[in-house]
C-alpha cells in the first residue's frame, strides 16, 4: 500500500508520516521543497516536488497511490490566500487521486467546524470548502476536526510553555471560561494513520481531541503547576485583544491575529460527539503528560 500525505513538512505531517512507515507503509510526500524533506528522506518516504496548486504535479504525485491524507492549511493571510491554498488546492488533490483511482482520502479540518461557524472567518469558510470537496467526490473519505494540537515539536504548546515559564504574569484572553481539549500530536498522528484502513471509519467525520477537556484558566494552572512557577493571571478583554492583533496580526511572529480571537469567541473547541474514541479504542495522552512531554 501507498500513501500519498500533502503537508507532510509541517507540524503534524512528519509525526503522520513516521506513524505510516511504523507501519511498514510506503509513503510519498508531495513536497515543494525537497532540501526541507531530508528527515523524511531518511525515513525511506519517496519525494514528489509539486504544490496543491499546480495540478500537473498532483497527477503524477497521485499515480499508483491507494490513499491520500491531506494536511495542507495556511492560519495567516487574506482570503483570497485562503481560498487558493486551502479550498482550490483540496479541489485540486482530490481532482488528481479520482483521476489516479486513489481509493480513500483523508482530510484535515478543524474542530468548532459547523454550519454556525463556517462563514466566521476565512480559515474556517476554507475547511468548510475543502470538506464540501470531499464529500462531494467519488472518493471513499475519513474526514478528521482535531481540536488544538499539543507537542515538543511544534504548535502553539512551546509559545505558552516560555509564556508561563518568563512572562511576568499569565495573559488570559477574555474570561478563560471556554473549554478546549488538546490532543497530543502522536495520537492525532495515529488516527491518520488508522484512517487509511479502517473500514468502520468510511465515509464518516470524526472529532478529535484528548481525553481532557478543560477551560482555559485551568489549562494554564496545570501548565504552571507541571513547570513549578507561580505567577499570576491577568485577564485581558477582547477588545483589548483585537485592538493589538489590528496592528500587529501582519508582522512575523506576531501572537495572534484577529479571525484567531474571532475562532476563540465562538466558544468551546471541544468534541461533542465520542465516535472517534469508540470507533478507533486509542488510548490517548492525558493533558498533564502533554503538558510533562513538552516542558
Amino acid at each position: 500500500m501507498t500513501v500519498l500525505v500533502t503537508g507532510g513538512t509541517g507540524f503534524i505531517g512528519p509525526h503522520v508520516v513516521h506513524a505510516l512507515r511504523a507501519r511498514e507503509t510506503r509513503v510519498r510526500a508531495l513536497v515543494r521543497d525537497p532540501a526541507r524533506a531530508t528527515r523524511l528522506a531518511a525515513w525511506g518516504v519517496e519525494l514528489a516536488t509539486g504544490d496543491v496548486t499546480d495540478p500537473a504535479s498532483l497527477r503524477a504525485a497521485c499515480q499508483g497511490v491507494d490513499a491520500v491524507v491531506h494536511l495542507v492549511a495556511i492560519i495567516r493571510g487574506r482570503p483570497a490566500d485562503f481560498e487558493r491554498v486551502m479550498a482550490d488546492g483540496t479541489r485540486n488533490v482530490v481532482a488528481a487521486a479520482q483521476e489516479a483511482g486513489v481509493r480513500r482520502f483523508v482530510l484535515a479540518s478543524a474542530l468548532g467546524l459547523d454550519e454556525r461557524t463556517k462563514d466566521a472567518v476565512p480559515y474556517f469558510a476554507a475547511k468548510w470548502e475543502m470538506e464540501r470537496a470531499v464529500r462531494d467526490s467519488r472518493l471513499e473519505h475519513v474526514i478528521y476536526r482535531p481540536s488544538f494540537v499539543f507537542g515538543r515539536d511544534g504548535g502553539v504548546l512551546p509559545t505558552f510553555v516560555r509564556l508561563a515559564r518568563f512572562a511576568p504574569v499569565t495573559p488570559i484572553i477574555g474570561p478563560g471560561t471556554q473549554r478546549l481539549q488538546p490532543i497530543w500530536v502522536e495520537d492525532l498522528a495515529e488516527y491518520y494513520a488508522l484512517a487509511v484502513t479502517e473500514q468502520a471509519a468510511a465515509n464518516r467525520t470524526f472529532e478529535l481531541g484528548g481525553p481532557d477537556a478543560v477551560s482555559w484558566n485551568e489549562f494554564w494552572e496545570r501548565l504552571k503547576r507541571v513547570l513549578g512557577v507561580r505567577r499570576p493571571s491577568v485577564h485581558v478583554p477582547f477588545g483589548a485583544m483585537r485592538a493589538q492583533a489590528t496592528l500587529t496580526e501582519r508582522l512575523p511572529g506576531a501572537p495572534v491575529t484577529r479571525d484567531q480571537l474571532t475562532m476563540l469567541e465562538l466558544g468551546d473547541n471541544v468534541v461533542t460527539d465520542p465516535s472517534a474514541v469508540e470507533t478507533f479504542q486509542l488510548a490517548l495522552v492525558p493533558l498533564d503528560e502533554q503538558l510533562r512531554r513538552a516542558t
